[in-house]
C-alpha cells in the first residue's frame, strides 16, 4: 500500500474563505433585507398564484445547500460548539460596535449583521474538521479512506 498525501487536507486561509463565500451566497440568496432573494421571489410567486417549476428547483437547490451546511456544522461543532461560536461572534460584533467600526442603527443593519454571523458559523462548522485535525492530530471517522 502506498501512502496517499494530499496537500489540500490541511487548513488554509483560502480554504476557509471559499467555504465562507459559499455560505454567504447560500444565506444571502435565501434571504436578505434588500428585497432581492429567493424568499421574496417565491413569496411573490405564491401570492400571485404563479409558483412554477423554476421556483421548485430553486427551493430544492437551497434545501440541498442548507442540508449540507447545517448537517456538517452540527456534526462538527455540536450544540455547545454552535453556541460558543455564536457567543464569540456576538462579542466581536459588540466590540466592533463599541469602537465605532460597525453600526447597527437600523433593523436592516442588524439583519445584515445576523446573516453574516450565521454564514460565519456555517463556514466554521464546515471547516472545523480541518482545524481539529491540525490542532489535535485526530481525524474524524468520516475522513478515513477504505
Amino acid at each position: 500500500m502506498s501512502e496517499r498525501k494530499n496537500s489540500n487536507n490541511g487548513p488554509s486561509g483560502s480554504g476557509f474563505l471559499v467555504r465562507l463565500a459559499a455560505a454567504l451566497i447560500l444565506v444571502f440568496l435565501t434571504f436578505n433585507p434588500s428585497g432581492e432573494s429567493a424568499y421574496h421571489w417565491i413569496s411573490a410567486a405564491v401570492a400571485a398564484s404563479s409558483f412554477g417549476p423554476t421556483h421548485l428547483i430553486l427551493v430544492a437547490v437551497l434545501l440541498i445547500g442548507w442540508s449540507v451546511y447545517w448537517i456538517a456544522t452540527w456534526r462538527a461543532l455540536g450544540t455547545l460548539g454552535v453556541a460558543l461560536a455564536a457567543v464569540l461572534l456576538a462579542g466581536i460584533i459588540w466590540l466592533l460596535i463599541d469602537i465605532g467600526l460597525l453600526e447597527a442603527a437600523s433593523m436592516n443593519a442588524v439583519i445584515w449583521i445576523g446573516l453574516v454571523s450565521l454564514s460565519v458559523i456555517l463556514a466554521i462548522g464546515v471547516y472545523w474538521s480541518h482545524i481539529w485535525r491540525r490542532i489535535t492530530g485526530q481525524i474524524n471517522v468520516e475522513d478515513v479512506d477504505d
